[in-house]
C-alpha cells in the first residue's frame, strides 16, 4: 500500500513544485520556454501511453491470440470519447487562447485556466492508477519499476505544468501564495482519480487491459487537442518539436531502465 500511496502522490508533487516556482521566479515564463516545456510534456504523454499502458493493454490480452489488440483497441477509443465528452461539458480556457471552450459559464478567466489544466490532469491520475492497480493484482506484464517510470515521468513533466499555470496567474495580478495555491489545485485531481482507477481496477481485474488503454486513449487526446498545438503555433515551434523528442526519449528510457 505504501508503493501505490507514493507513485500516487508522485505527480501531484511534481506539479506543487513546479507550482512553487512562483516564489522563486519574478517574471512569465518567455514563449521560447513555455514552447519547449509544452513539447517535453506531449513528449513524455506519448511515449507512456504507448510502453506503459497500450503495450501492457495487448500483452495481458495475449490469450485471445490474433485478437489481442480488442480490449486495447476498444478502451482506447473510450479514452477518447470520455476526454471528449469532458471536453464539452466543462468550461475552460487553454492558456494561449481568448476563447473558452465548453458550456457557457460566468466563470472568470483563472477558474477557467485551473480547469483546463485540471481536465488533462484527470487521465495522468488514471494512467497511474491503473497501473499501480495492475501492481497489486501481480500482472505479469506490470512490474514495480514500470509502475515508477510512469509515475516519476508524469512527475517531472507536471513540474513545468505547474509553473506554467501558477507564473501566468501572478502575472495577471494574483497574489503569490494564491497563485500557488491554484497551481497545487490544478494537480489535485490526480491522485484523487488515480485512487479510484485502483479501487475499480482492483475490483474488476477483468478490465485491467480496457482500462490501461483507456488512460492511454484519455491522455493522447489531451496531447493531440491540446499540447502540439500550443507547442507548434507561432514562433518557436521547432523548440517544442525537440523538446517533444526529448520527453519522449526521456520517459522511453525510464520505461525500459526500471521496467
Amino acid at each position: 500500500m505504501k508503493t501505490v500511496l507514493t507513485g500516487l502522490l508522485l505527480p501531484f508533487i511534481g506539479t506543487a513544485a513546479g507550482a512553487g516556482c512562483v516564489f522563486f521566479l519574478r517574471k512569465n515564463i518567455k514563449l521560447s520556454v513555455q514552447r519547449a516545456l509544452t513539447g517535453f510534456a506531449a513528449g513524455v504523454m506519448v511515449a507512456a501511453s504507448i510502453w506503459s499502458l497500450i503495450v501492457p493493454a495487448i500483452e495481458q490480452s495475449a490469450a485471445m491470440g490474433s485478437w489481442a489488440f480488442l480490449p486495447a483497441f476498444l478502451g482506447f477509443w473510450f479514452g477518447i470519447l470520455f476526454l471528449l465528452l469532458l471536453d464539452h461539458v466543462i468550461p475552460h480556457l487553454h492558456r494561449s487562447a481568448e476563447q473558452a471552450e465548453g458550456p457557457k459559464s460566468s466563470l472568470n478567466r483563472t477558474a477557467m485556466m485551473v480547469l483546463a489544466v485540471t481536465l488533462h490532469n484527470i487521465p495522468e491520475g488514471m494512467a497511474v492508477g491503473v497501473v499501480y492497480a495492475g501492481l497489486r493484482s501481480a500482472s505479469p506484464s506490470i512490474t514495480a519499476g514500470g509502475a515508477l517510470a510512469l509515475a516519476l515521468g508524469i512527475a517531472i513533466q507536471n513540474f513545468p505544468e505547474g509553473a506554467i499555470i501558477s507564473l501566468p496567474l501572478f502575472a495577471e495580478g494574483k497574489s503569490k501564495p494564491k497563485s500557488f495555491l491554484l497551481g497545487v489545485l490544478s494537480g489535485a485531481v490526480e491522485p484523487v482519480f488515480g485512487a479510484l482507477t485502483v479501487i475499480v481496477a482492483g475490483l474488476v481485474v477483468p478490465v485491467m487491459p480496457y482500462l490501461l488503454a483507456f488512460a492511454a486513449g484519455a491522455m493522447l487526446y489531451v496531447v493531440v487537442e491540446e499540447l502540439i498545438p500550443e507547442m507548434s503555433a507561432g514562433e518557436h515551434s521547432h523548440v517544442g518539436v525537440l523538446f517533444f523528442a526529448v520527453g519522449f526519449s526521456l520517459m522511453m528510457a525510464l520505461d525500459v531502465a526500471l521496467g
